[in-house]
C-alpha cells in the first residue's frame, strides 16, 4: 500500500497553528490614515515609533506633487519590464542622481530591496563559490546566497576575525562577503572599514546592504559607506532602498559601469519584472534632492536619538548599543515584548514587538524607530510611557549607556 502524498496546504495550516499556540503568530493590521508620525487604526489615533520614514519625507508635499505631475503625464504603470519598454526618462534620471550621490559610476533600479539582493547574488555567484555573511544580515541577503547555490558561511555578528578565518579556509575559491550597513533589528553599524580591508587582503568582493543607512548617515546622507569614507574601489557593491529614509518605494544597486551592465544581462529579478511606476521614480528623485539639500532633517534626527538614549539611560532601560534611528529595547521573552507593546498601545503609542523567528529565541524586543517627523515632546511622551513598564534596570556601561 502506497503512503498518501502529504497535503501541502494542510502542512502549512499545521505550521500556522503551531505558531499560534506558541503565541508567535504574525498579524496583519490595516492603517486607516497616516499623518506624519500619527496613525489611525480602528478609530484610534496612535503616535508611531515603528516606521522607517527616518527623514519624515513619506508625505512631503513636494514628493506628492512630483508623483502627481508624472502620473498625469505618464500614467500609473510603466507597462513593461525595463528591457522591453518600461524604462522611462524618470527611471534614468533617478539612476543618475543615485549614482552621483553614492559616488558610484552607475546605479540600477529594482522594484524592492529584496529583489535587488536576490538579483545581485544570483548574478554573481556560482555553485563553486563561497558567500560569507554576518549572522544578523537581512533575510534577503541570506536567501540570495542560498538561491545562488554558493556555499553560505555565516560569521558571528560583526566578528571580523571570524570572517577572516572563513575566507582563509577557501583560499582559491571566488568569494563574496555581504553585510548590512546598519543592522535592521539591532541598529548598530557594521565594521565596514575593517571588512573592506579584509576583502582587499583576501581578494574577495564586498557587498553592503545600506537600506537603513542610506539617506541618514554621513555628512551628505550618502549612508554608512559615506560616513566610513569608503568608495567604489573599497566596496564594489552597494545596495540601498528608496522606501526608508527617502519615503518612497523600490531599491537600487550602485557600482561600476561593468557591474551594472552585467546585472542588466544576468539579474533575473531585474530582467523579468515590470519596472516601477515612472511617477514613483519621479517622487523618489524629489526625495533624493530634498535629502541632500535639507541637512537639518539628519541633524534633528540625531538630536532626537541622543535625547531618547539619555532618557533611557536615566531610566535604566535595556537598550541595545545603537546610535542609529533604530533603538531596540531588549526584553528577552516573546511574551514580555508583546505585553510591553500592548501596554504602550493602551497609552496611545504604536511600537512593534519583534519576536522569534525574526530574532533568535530569548532576544525579543521592542524595535523603537525615530524619525525627523517626531518632536522632542513625542520622545518625552515615549520615555514616560516606557517608565510605566517597570522593566528591570539594565547594567550600565562605563559611559553611562545601557549595555
Amino acid at each position: 500500500m502506497t503512503t498518501p502524498r502529504p497535503d501541502l496546504l494542510h502542512r502549512l495550516a499545521v505550521q500556522t497553528a503551531e505558531r499560534e499556540s506558541a503565541n508567535l503568530r504574525r498579524r496583519l493590521r490595516t492603517i486607516d490614515r497616516a499623518d506624519g508620525p500619527w496613525l489611525e487604526i480602528g478609530g484610534r489615533r496612535l503616535l508611531s515609533f515603528c516606521s522607517n520614514d527616518y527623514l519624515g519625507l513619506a508625505q512631503h508635499p513636494q514628493l506628492v506633487a512630483a508623483l502627481n505631475r508624472a502620473a498625469r503625464e505618464e500614467g500609473v504603470g510603466s507597462t513593461s519590464a525595463h528591457l522591453i519598454c518600461g524604462h522611462r526618462r524618470e527611471h534614468a534620471e533617478l539612476e543618475e542622481a543615485l549614482a552621483a550621490w553614492s559616488g558610484r559610476e552607475r546605479a540600477l533600479l529594482f522594484s524592492t530591496g529584496y529583489m535587488a539582493n536576490l538579483g545581485v547574488l544570483q548574478a554573481l555567484l556560482a555553485r563553486s563559490d563561497v558567500c560569507v555573511q554576518d549572522k544578523l544580515n537581512h533575510a534577503c541577503l541570506l536567501d540570495g546566497a542560498k538561491l545562488s547555490g554558493a556555499e553560505l558561511k555565516r560569521y558571528p555578528h560583526a566578528d571580523v576575525d571570524a570572517a577572516a578565518r572563513q575566507l582563509a579556509a577557501h583560499p582559491t575559491t571566488a568569494a563574496l562577503l555581504a553585510t548590512d550597513g546598519v543592522f535592521s533589528m539591532d541598529g548598530d553599524v557594521a565594521p565596514l572599514r575593517e571588512l573592506a580591508q579584509l576583502c582587499a587582503r583576501e581578494q574577495a568582493t564586498l557587498l553592503v546592504d545600506d537600506a537603513h543607512g542610506f539617506g541618514v548617515l554621513g555628512d551628505d546622507g550618502a549612508g554608512s559607506l559615506g560616513a566610513a569614507n569608503l568608495g567604489q574601489h573599497e566596496v564594489p557593491l552597494l545596495m540601498a532602498t528608496l522606501g526608508k529614509a527617502l519615503g518612497c518605494s523600490g531599491a537600487f544597486v550602485a557600482g561600476s559601469a561593468a557591474l551594472i551592465e552585467g546585472l542588466v544581462q544576468f539579474a533575473r529579478p531585474y530582467i523579468y519584472t515590470t519596472a516601477m511606476p515612472p511617477a514613483l521614480a519621479a517622487a523618489a528623485l524629489e526625495a533624493v534632492q530634498l535629502a541632500q539639500k535639507e541637512a537639518w532633517r539628519r541633524e534633528k534626527l540625531l538630536l532626537l536619538i541622543a535625547r531618547f538614549r539619555r532618557g533611557a539611560a536615566e531610566l535604566g532601560l535595556p537598550l541595545a548599543a545603537s546610535t542609529s534611528a533604530i533603538q531596540p529595547l531588549l526584553l528577552g521573552s516573546a511574551d514580555a515584548a508583546l505585553a510591553a507593546a500592548q501596554t504602550l498601545e493602551r497609552q496611545g503609542l504604536l511600537v512593534t514587538a519583534i519576536r522569534p523567528p525574526t530574532v533568535p529565541a530569548g532576544q525579543a524586543r521592542l524595535r523603537i524607530t525615530l524619525s525627523a517627523a517626531h518632536e522632542e515632546a513625542h520622545v518625552d511622551r515615549l520615555l514616560a510611557a516606557l517608565e510605566t513598564l517597570r522593566l528591570p534596570a539594565a547594567p550600565r556601561a562605563a559611559g553611562g549607556d545601557p549595555v
